[in-house]
């Protein structure tokens, strides 16, 4: 039989409660002499926790949620802008946008010398990133049930580089035929892009890197567009403290609103850094490299490079740069580049200077696409080179 000590009968103060609870209170966690400060650091953090757990909440099911399950329903797409002339009937044009925009439709219209060489298409991006894959194989689509089998790729500032990398699957693996590919403004690398424009690329990707939802978050989309407005509400002041114009800083909060958050053509901040991605991570020369490549069974494609006759008449991208890697690639005395100077242009503005542009098509790009290559003169370095005044 197994050893039972004796215990003492058990009194009635040995169930007190107040005992019990005592001796809860002494032996909790946390409980000695120097644990008090700890505890009461630790209670305030907890309280000053609560609203920032109850803000972020509110910040990702109001703001971050309800954008991405829109953006999700967003897909790219070509849309029909000019008519081709009976002629040309198996050509498309395909127009490209760039940084901070989405749809080229508007660029499209605005560029209608270009039904002269064929039917115009504007690419539409999906909103909630690039993929120069799905740009290739919708426009090898759109061409086989079109009847089309020559492709001109016209790309926009940032909307080239795209250009170019969809010339080169078109050109290398699809049986299209890429006649020409027209760059308007193009920076071909990051260091083609001017030192403020490139500054602020760098630091739109940083805050997307840090925040949790940044890509979608419309509070962080208007920050962005409001600081990169601020010349416009800062006044210049020598006291320590900046002024602010409250009239133009509201006169700024209501263009960005409608612009920027409320417009349904305004581009995500996923878009916008997807966009700068690819210039960061630009493989034009490569590109340029593949389309210089002669085929058996295909012409080179035409290189055109459209920009302001005065460089610094461009403010984004130093265009002398951009002019001289494509001298570098497609010119020389077999090359396949023309170089067209407008006089009224800043950076890839068509909708602002259509006359110029159209001018450029007519009486330049057109005969140079049609008489590749090379059957134009050309300079020293072997690139045809033309300079249009604005409307001449």
């Amino acid at each position: 039989m197994p050893y039972v000590p004796m215990l003492p009968p058990c009194s009635p103060g040995d169930w007190d409660d107040d005992r019990r609870r005592r001796r809860l209170r002494d032996t909790r966690l946390g409980h000695s002499p120097n644990a008090g400060p700890a505890r009461r650091t630790l209670a305030r953090i907890a309280y000053l926790l609560v609203p920032l757990v109850v803000l972020a909440a509110q910040y990702w099911s109001w703001d971050v949620a309800p954008v991405r399950e829109q953006l999700a329903l967003t897909q790219p797409r070509i849309h029909q802008v000019h008519d081709a002339p009976p002629g040309a009937l198996d050509t498309a044009v395909v127009d490209l946008v760039g940084l901070g925009n989405l749809d080229a439709t508007a660029t499209a219209e605005s560029l209608s010398a270009l039904s002269e060489i064929g039917q115009v298409w504007a690419v539409e991006y999906d909103n909630r990133g690039l993929d120069t894959a799905v740009v290739s194989d919708l426009i090898l689509e759109r061409a086989g049930w079109s009847g089309v089998e020559n492709i001109v790729l016209v790309g926009h500032s940032m909307g080239g580089i795209i250009a170019l990398e969809v010339a080169q699957h078109l050109y290398e693996e699809t049986p299209l035929e890429v006649t020409g590919v027209v760059l308007d403004c193009t920076p071909v690398d990051l260091h083609a892009v001017r030192a403020e424009s490139r500054n602020a690329g760098e630091e739109m990707l940083r805050w997307a890197g840090w925040i949790p939802g940044a890509r979608e978050s419309r509070i962080m989309r208007m920050s962005v567009e409001i600081a990169a407005r601020q010349e416009r509400f800062v006044v210049p002041s020598d006291r320590w403290y900046l002024r602010i114009d409250t009239a133009e800083l509201r006169g700024v909060i209501e263009e960005v609103l409608r612009d920027k958050i409320l417009s349904d053509d305004a581009p995500s901040n996923g878009m916008i850094e997807s966009q700068f991605r690819a210039i960061v991570a630009s493989g034009a020369v490569d590109n340029l490299q593949a389309l210089a490549d002669e085929r058996d069974d295909k012409a080179r494609p035409a290189m055109v490079f459209l920009r302001p006759r005065y460089a610094p008449a461009d403010p984004v991208v130093d265009v002398e740069y951009t002019q001289q890697i494509l001298v570098d690639q497609s010119g020389g005395p077999d090359g396949t580049l023309l170089v067209s100077k407008l006089d009224g242009i800043g950076h890839a503005n068509p909708i602002e200077a259509p006359a110029a542009y159209n001018e450029a098509i007519t009486r330049r790009i057109l005969p140079f696409l049609d008489s590749r290559p090379g059957a134009t003169e050309t300079n020293d370095e072997g690139v045809a080179e033309s300079v249009v005044p604005d409307g001449s």
